[in-house]
């Protein structure tokens, strides 16, 4: 499982990718508006939704880790088509849909690196990708009327710090599967 897992390093780095490019738009846009903000937030978590399903794809377990990624596949485009389909939705309910999102994914993305402990190494980026994603869900709930652009900054700075962290667990899964190539014969 390893080896499969270490062959699928491309998609968190698309993941990671995403996130960054998410967090970065946002810091260009100082003075988006709130429509603009609701649509890139639901294109990201589409994004995430999609590379998430193709990393509980890389398992032919049906491992509940595997099944953890899988809800939060579902549970990200679940959210990014919500942002869609109602892109007239208020700040307040937008940072609260955010908030529950990263907490709920956060847990998750911890959960799933103790489980997966014994079969990636480095599953602390993930553990440290899931403890940010909490506390940054935390944050926009203790603190909702920090204004809309210290708002677009957090979620900007969230979304790049996340991202850096899953493009830097990808490139290990990558030196990973690198390393195992030679003992697997591929």
């Amino acid at each position: 499982m390893l080896t499969i897992l270490a062959r699928k390093w491309w998609v968190l780095l698309i993941n990671g990718i995403g996130a960054i490019i998410f967090g970065l738009m946002a810091f260009a846009w100082p003075g988006i508006t709130l429509l603009t903000l609701v649509i890139l937030y639901g294109i990201y978590c589409v994004v995430d939704g999609v590379t998430a399903l193709m990393e509980a794809s890389v398992s032919d377990q049906q491992g509940k880790a595997w099944g953890r990624m899988r809800f939060v596949g579902i549970l990200s485009i679940a959210v990014g088509v919500g942002a869609f389909i109602w892109p007239g939705i208020t700040t307040a309910a937008l940072l609260i849909i955010i908030a529950i999102w990263a907490i709920v994914r956060g847990a998750l993305e911890i959960i799933a690196a103790v489980e997966l402990r014994n079969v990636i190494h480095n599953e602390w980026l993930l553990i440290v990708a899931g403890v940010m994603s909490i506390l940054f869900g935390v944050a926009l709930l203790v603190r909702p009327a920090t204004g809309a652009l210290a708002m677009v900054w957090l979620i900007g700075a969230f979304a790049i710090a996340h991202g850096l962290l899953r493009v830097a667990l990808a490139f290990k899964l990558r030196s990973l599967g690198n390393a195992l190539a030679p003992a697997t014969g591929r």
